[in-house]
């Protein structure tokens, strides 16, 4: 089963916490300095937001799938698009390790479709507070081509540099 995934960028993660913990009537899931996130059944949605550096507001969205199998199938629906997709395998970013492929819709808004493969104890790829500020949402470029869809391989290394 799929699940709604929200990532906001806050500019004061405690009050944001105390918030959206009254709003959800649920603690988060995952609670670091400057990241916290909400796995909610009810509505069935990732929630996250992060403290790091980023423009206030909302960070992208996108689609959490279960399997690879799923994964592979959202995919397919991204290669149908009139629209570059980004491939990121074995990517590192908002302490975890995942399989994702970014699209923009036609407002701008960045789309995240991700098979969560492990927990990590780091933000992004290197621990680098820095280059994991805009984490994770990847800057439009073509580097090669499958079929007639543009596409860009980023390295597993690092998906906020």
């Amino acid at each position: 089963m799929k699940r709604l995934h929200v990532h906001v960028a806050v500019d004061d993660l405690s009050a944001s916490i105390r918030f959206y913990s009254a709003m959800f009537a649920s603690v988060p899931t995952v609670a670091k300095d400057d990241y916290a996130k909400w796995m909610l059944d009810d509505p069935r949605v990732n929630f996250a937001i992060s403290a790091r550096g980023a423009k206030p507001g909302l960070n992208h969205l996108g689609v959490q799938v279960e399997s690879a199998d799923e994964l592979a199938e959202m995919s397919e629906r991204l290669q149908k698009l009139d629209a570059e997709v980004v491939e990121e395998m074995g990517t590192a970013c908002c302490y975890a390790k995942s399989d994702k492929y970014w699209a923009t819709d036609p407002q701008g808004i960045a789309w995240e479709t991700y098979h969560t493969l492990d927990n990590i104890p780091v933000f992004g790829g290197q621990g680098d507070a820095e280059s994991a500020s805009g984490c994770c949402v990847p800057e439009p470029a073509v580097t090669k081509m499958a079929s007639s869809i543009p596409v860009k391989a980023k390295p597993a290394s690092g998906c906020c540099s």
